[in-house]
């Protein structure tokens, strides 16, 4: 594992339950510390890494230009609310959302949008984890899909 990643944000990376093989989708990646955490911790794993925020994604990208290079990881800037897959794109197993209003209460009324597009991008058995359990809770989407 990086040096570069504060012990909060590593326990929770450790406690996703990674596979090699896997497509993970983050949401609000900030700096995008935890994709690279993943990328650099998993082989054979793929993140596509996404914030409303340009700012965010332009410093994610000047700052994983290895990982980018390995097509394994990707940025996007797009809010969750308005994110869907582009056609033919293959479903996500895994969703991660650290400190993102929209999931973990604090905007409800994004949630109710939000919550329908992240269980639509995933597959059957797709989960959601984020931030506020121990490191991490999932957040069930049954009554989204």
């Amino acid at each position: 594992m990086s040096a570069k990643i504060s012990p909060r944000l590593r326990e929770i990376v450790e406690a996703l339950p990674l596979k090699p093989g896997m497509r993970v989708l983050e949401i609000g990646c900030g700096p995008g510390v935890a994709a690279r955490e993943i990328i650099n911790t998993i082989d054979d794993i793929y993140v596509l890494a996404i914030d409303r925020s340009g700012k965010a994604i332009e410093q994610a990208i000047k700052n994983s230009p290895k990982e980018i290079e390995t097509g394994r990881l990707q940025y996007l800037q797009v809010a969750i609310e308005d994110f869907s897959l582009e056609p033919n794109e293959p479903l996500f197993d895994m969703a991660l959302a650290i400190r993102v209003g929209a999931l973990d209460g604090r905007h409800p009324k994004t949630g109710d949008i939000a919550f329908p597009r992240i269980a639509k991008a995933l597959a059957k058995g797709g989960k959601l984890f984020i931030d506020g359990g121990n490191p991490l809770r999932e957040v069930s989407l049954d009554q989204f899909r």
